[in-house]
């Protein structure tokens, strides 16, 4: 198969003011180009506003720390060969506090885990790699989670996995291209 953009990133003509500015604010923090997602989703206006908004709601504004949401985000990204995803959040999650030692051994899905993880930290993941081969959880796992997460964090952790699974396929199958550093 081919790499090459089955929905190239649009132009400030395709998508629009808004989301062009919009993409070249979020690339400005992110320091990279402005980002290939927002561009390529936001061909489809109506339904990029909407999606952003259900993004932006579970991170960077959700219940669980930044850190924690972009360790699950690591995990689902490395689990489903998103190179995309694993570009943008390498980068995200060492702003959030994630040493290289610590993004490299949520990446090596067979590795240990490093003891720099908490114990929530390790449960998250736990969690990510049970909702990604069930598509569900244990009663023993909702249970775990249950002494460590209220119920709001908990139907947050299955969104915030579901969300970027769903995400993976999207810019796997439109083919986006990682974005380049500025």
């Amino acid at each position: 198969m081919s790499d090459a953009p089955r929905v190239p990133p649009g132009s400030w003509r395709e998508t629009g003011p808004a989301v062009a500015a919009f993409a070249w604010a979020a690339g400005r923090v992110t320091g990279t180009e402005p980002p290939a997602v927002f561009r390529t989703l936001g061909r489809h206006r109506r339904l990029f506003w909407g999606w952003l908004h259900f993004a932006g709601r579970l991170m960077p504004g959700g219940r669980l720390a930044r850190r924690e949401a972009e360790l699950v985000i690591l995990r689902v990204a490395a689990r489903l060969g998103s190179q995309y995803e694993l570009v943008q959040h390498r980068r995200l999650g060492r702003r959030a506090g994630l040493d290289a030692t610590e993004v490299a051994a949520v990446e090596d899905t067979a590795a240990e885990l490093p003891a720099s993880l908490t114990d929530r930290e390790q449960l998250l993941l736990r969690a990510a790699d049970e909702l990604l081969a069930d598509q569900d959880l244990s009663d023993v796992l909702w249970a775990e989670l249950g002494r460590l997460l209220d119920e709001k964090e908990r139907i947050e952790l299955v969104l915030l996995v579901g969300h970027y699974a769903m995400l993976a396929t999207v810019l796997q199958t439109l083919r986006v291209q990682p974005d380049r550093p500025r």
